[in-house]
């Protein structure tokens, strides 16, 4: 932990947005399963709430060109400002969602939401190696493992009780109260001493952030290798285990909330001691780890209290999968294409993310078992373990 600290105090600007995010991502995670419990309570469909995390996803895998245009194009402080800003506006909206006449604002909500976040969190990996080097780098990337996994799962745990006794709008406008305070600590932003971009026209950008893909396989071989992260979109099949499996045991906020709290916990103790381990050689067999634990999660799926074993195993991996496949894309792309690079990772994230969450309503209407789509979503890290082994082991 020496060397996060460590990190903290090197740099006032990564230490500023740090804090900043990990209030507001504090925060999230009460309108996230605030969401999900509003569904169930208003008696929402299957295809309603799998269409909650599809319609997440979907708008990013179409915006991401232009998003690392953007990134590229404008200095970062006065952008992540007004996408924060976007964020806390539709935050606020959704205390006015209260019956399933309003399905359509709380989509379009969700997918406000998830464009000005995206967008924030694309000039944030984009600029953080312009003033970090790359051991620092390497540490951030875990920082933001580990401020998900300790956020996630105080927020869940948190948010479940709170809105198991407070309610759901209780738990929005704790949210926007969260991200109100977190605005504040990013106005504190000084990136002066950043070069200035220096931007072409918008399609010749366009043009040159693919032909430099096409020129740069390894990169490539990154992005699609980081995607495998998405496969663990497990937001839709959590809400479909709490509505259907396990309803007569705990109320929905309480199972969605205990659930990913599991699942987050292993994922934090997971990167402190995987991240002393994880090198080239290593990380094929964390990949197959990661297929292990979420194959165990889907045998124990069964019962509502042994899944808890599994969803440590399933989560025990992940955000060491997540922070090293990531600094490794990074560290192989040049300085003035970070932000359409890291714009197309999101774009291929998206997009497996989306079909995740559509598969699983999808796979679920057809008569498949919750366990079965559990250990299909499982497997996915077999495939990336061997993806990762014959095309970018000895690459990099």
């Amino acid at each position: 932990m020496i060397r996060y600290i460590v990190l903290l105090r090197h740099s006032r600007n990564y230490r500023l947005l740090f804090s900043a995010g990990f209030i507001c991502m504090f925060g999230l995670w009460f309108s996230v399963v605030g969401i999900a419990t509003l569904l169930i309570e208003l008696g929402a469909p299957v295809w309603a709430i799998t269409a909650v995390g599809v319609v997440s996803f979907v708008p990013n895998v179409f915006l991401a060109p232009i998003n690392g245009i953007i990134v590229d194009k404008f200095q970062p402080k006065p952008l992540m400002t007004a996408m924060f800003i976007t964020e806390m506006i539709s935050i606020f909206m959704l205390i006015f969602i209260d019956s399933l006449d309003y399905l359509w604002l709380l989509l379009l909500i969700v997918v406000v939401r998830s464009v000005a976040g995206t967008l924030f969190f694309q000039t944030e990996s984009s600029t953080l190696p312009k003033f970090l080097s790359r051991p620092y780098l390497k540490l951030a990337n875990e920082m933001t493992g580990i401020i998900w996994t300790i956020t996630y799962t105080f927020g869940m745990a948190s948010a479940g009780i709170f809105i198991h006794y407070f309610g759901v709008r209780a738990a929005f406008i704790l949210d926007f109260c969260l991200y109100v305070f977190s605005f504040f600590i990013l106005l504190r932003l000084n990136f002066k001493d950043l070069a200035k971009n220096a931007p072409g026209p918008v399609f010749k950008m366009l043009k040159e952030g693919f032909s430099y893909l096409r020129s740069h396989p390894l990169v490539v071989h990154l992005i699609v290798l980081h995607a495998f992260v998405a496969v663990t979109t497990y937001d839709n099949l959590i809400a479909l285990l709490a509505k259907y499996k396990y309803k007569e045991i705990l109320s929905a906020s309480l199972v969605i909330g205990l659930m990913n709290m599991s699942r987050s916990a292993a994922a934090f103790f997971g990167q402190i001691w995987l991240s002393k381990i994880v090198n080239k050689h290593t990380f094929f067999w964390l990949l197959l780890g990661q297929f292990a634990g979420i194959a165990l999660w889907a045998v124990l799926e069964f019962n509502y209290w042994l899944s808890f074993a599994g969803m440590i195993a399933a989560g025990f991996f992940i955000t060491t999968v997540w922070s090293y496949s990531f600094t490794q894309l990074q560290s192989h792309v040049d300085r003035e294409f970070f932000g359409r690079v890291i714009a197309y990772n999101d774009m291929a994230y998206f997009i497996v993310a989306t079909l995740v969450s559509a598969a699983i309503g999808f796979f679920f209407e057809l008569g498949f078992s919750l366990s079965q789509i559990t250990f299909g979503m499982g497997f996915m890290f077999a495939i990336a373990a061997f993806y990762y082994k014959f095309l970018i082991y000895e690459k990099i």
